[in-house]
């Protein structure tokens, strides 16, 4: 996995020319993160392969924290269709490159700071963004 993202974080920093300022990068970022929203909210709006059906949480008091995560919910139901998981792909993608921009301007290497997040979420399980 290091040198896959190592080698896309250096293709990122070799292909992107227009956008190399950090305002850019961070504002391109913020769209491609609101693209991914928009594909999946397209799913269910226009496509419908995915369905939502929200409502509270239903959880037995005194359930152990360990034991939560049988009782949540998604409410979702169906998954996206060949064509919405493209969409979604796609545009997923397009916010990783963003990302791995933001991580080359500061110097910072996307395959760290994804070992670190998987240390930490290892490290606080049920904790962890509680």
């Amino acid at each position: 996995m290091h040198e896959k993202c190592s080698d896309f974080q250096s293709a990122v920093d070799e292909y992107l020319i227009r956008h190399r300022s950090v305002l850019d990068i961070m504002t391109k970022y913020q769209e491609a993160s609101a693209r991914v929203n928009r594909a999946f909210a397209k799913s269910v709006t226009e496509c419908g392969c995915v369905k939502v059906n929200a409502t509270r949480q239903q959880i037995p008091p005194d359930t152990e924290y360990s034991k939560l995560k049988q009782f949540m919910s998604s409410h979702l139901s169906g998954e996206p269709c060949e064509q919405c998981k493209e969409v979604i792909t796609r545009e997923l993608g397009h916010s990783l490159f963003y990302l791995a921009a933001l991580c080359n301007l500061s110097g910072i290497s996307l395959n760290e700071v994804m070992r670190q997040e998987f240390n930490t979420v290892n490290t606080l399980g049920f904790f962890h963004l509680s």
